[in-house]
């Protein structure tokens, strides 16, 4: 990863993260307002428009750095993985206090009451970032409670992240998505990455490059292990075991498990090329 790649570089050519200076070439190098996402989740997007293509996602309690507001955006870059993009300036607030808890449920509720048939204010996908209260439903700054058991502690993490990625089989494809609302193939290996406590960067090559310790690449695809990342140019999966490869896919367009041997060769068929790399995290 070069210091100078567009998506994780807060730089045009009119306006600089200040902390560029001397690096980039900018008219104006200014000082980052950091802000955080008060929406369930929100788009990242590459232009300050609505229909603009997504890039990958902001979800609640991450922040954000703002270096330039204007037309109902914000150009800034996001605290969770440094990706730079255009987010929608009314899903931006003022952080309040710094978050205590993550959502380990597939998404919860923030309640208008400490009950469960009081209205819902908003709904929080997997890994959004909250500060909670005390009690079963526990209020959270800024108005609304949210069920307890639904949150852990941000220093608490899974201990497989391969079943954390298996729980979201069946979820749709989704492009730039990082929830169970939608994936995408390398917003799956991220998200499950993060609920183990593994902070990876956002895009496939960006993943490639920087994920754990390359290994040869088995010309019979045997000897590969529960955990082994599987990479093509522009895809990656996970192994489940031996032989089982998971994957957000846009083949079955959803978060899939299926033989490694036939995605393969369906990829090939497609013209996406063979396997570029295998990677394995340490022990």
């Amino acid at each position: 990863m070069t210091l100078h790649d567009p998506r994780l570089t807060a730089a045009r050519g009119d306006i600089a993260d200040r902390r560029l200076e001397g690096t980039v070439a900018a008219k104006v190098f200014v000082d980052g307002r950091t802000l955080a996402c008060v929406a369930g989740k929100t788009a990242i997007r590459r232009r300050p428009s609505a229909d603009a293509p997504v890039e990958t996602e902001l979800l609640y309690g991450e922040a954000f750095a703002v270096f330039e507001t204007a037309g109902g955006f914000c150009w800034g870059q996001s605290g969770h993985d440094g990706y730079v993009g255009y987010v929608e300036a009314g899903a931006l607030a003022r952080p309040g206090a710094a978050p205590t808890h993550r959502v380990t449920a597939s998404s919860t509720f923030v309640y208008a009451e400490p009950n469960l048939k009081s209205q819902v204010l908003k709904t929080l996908p997997f890994n959004a970032k909250v500060a909670i209260g005390q009690g079963d439903y526990a209020p959270i700054p800024g108005g609304g409670f949210v069920f307890a058991r639904h949150f852990a502690p941000l220093g608490a993490t899974a201990g497989d992240w391969v079943a954390v990625a298996s729980r979201f089989v069946g979820t749709p494809y989704l492009w730039g998505g990082r929830t169970p609302l939608g994936y995408d193939c390398s917003g799956l290996i991220q998200s499950a990455l993060e609920a183990a406590g593994v902070a990876v960067l956002r895009d496939t090559d960006m993943q490639e490059r920087s994920i754990g310790n390359p290994i040869a690449i088995p010309e019979t695809l045997q000897g590969l292990t529960r955990g082994d990342m599987i990479f093509w140019k522009g895809h990656v999966g996970v192994m489940q075991d031996a032989v089982t490869l998971l994957h957000a896919n846009a083949h079955h367009m959803t978060v899939a498990a299926e033989p490694l041997h036939k995605a393969v060769v369906r990829i090939l068929a497609k013209g996406a090329g063979p396997i570029t790399s295998v990677r394995r995290l340490p022990s």
